[in-house]
């Protein structure tokens, strides 16, 4: 078992990952440093002679750390646009995020009501699924869950899926709906989506809810400034 430990070091704020301190032996306790990973603003700082299961270790609280940001970012902003419709915004510059970024984080957090997201899953698995209709997002979760699927076989079954139905003649959205995009666009855009850190279908559907909410809020708001 693992204990984090927040303090001060030179201005920055550092994580000590260590092991619960009731579980080591008072003989070992005096060489308890040799074990720590401090993480800081800038980076990590790993001591010399850390042992491989300490790296292990550090290294799976790291990932979970990254993994649950997404979500706690996404709730973060959810939380923030209903709560402070006029400030919100004025919230993100001080905490000095990307907005779209947010946004994406957003878009799957709402997608997803905290009773149906995946401990065992990542933040990307539930990205992937965002768009899908509830039912098959739970029938895809409940796959990836117990065939512990990495985010890439994910996409991959999804793509085996839909090319199954369309060489079966059912139509699919995908099948129905074709746009005409320049190449050097798609270029543009495939550089945005791994910039944001997401995959490329997914930035795109985020990008437009997100164009498409702007726009409704704009109108909204012009409506509530003709009314008064």
């Amino acid at each position: 078992m693992m204990t984090n430990q927040v303090s001060d070091l030179e201005g920055s704020k550092v994580v000590l990952f260590r092991r619960n301190a009731n579980s080591v032996p008072r003989q070992r306790r005096v060489d308890e440093r040799r074990g720590q990973v401090l993480t800081t603003k800038v980076g990590l700082q790993m001591p010399a002679g850390l042992t491989f299961e300490d790296w292990e270790r550090a290294g799976r609280q790291l990932s979970g750390i990254v993994n649950s940001s997404s979500w706690w970012l996404g709730d973060w902003l959810v939380y923030g646009k209903d709560h402070y419709t006029d400030r919100y915004q004025r919230g993100i510059r001080a905490a000095g995020l990307q907005y779209q970024t947010l946004r994406n984080y957003a878009w799957v957090s709402r997608r997803f009501d905290f009773s149906r997201r995946r401990a065992a899953l990542s933040f990307q698995h539930h990205a992937e699924l965002a768009s899908l209709p509830v039912d098959e997002q739970e029938l895809w979760l409940d796959r990836a869950e117990q065939l512990q699927w990495t985010t890439k076989q994910l996409r991959s079954a999804i793509r085996m899926a839909r090319e199954d139905e369309v060489r079966d003649g059912t139509p699919t959205p995908e099948t129905m709906r074709r746009l005409a995009v320049p190449g050097s666009r798609l270029q543009w855009w495939h550089k945005a989506a791994e910039q944001s850190g997401i995959d490329f279908e997914q930035w795109v559907l985020a990008t437009l809810d997100n164009a498409a909410e702007r726009a409704l809020e704009e109108e909204e708001q012009e409506k509530a400034g003709i009314s008064a």
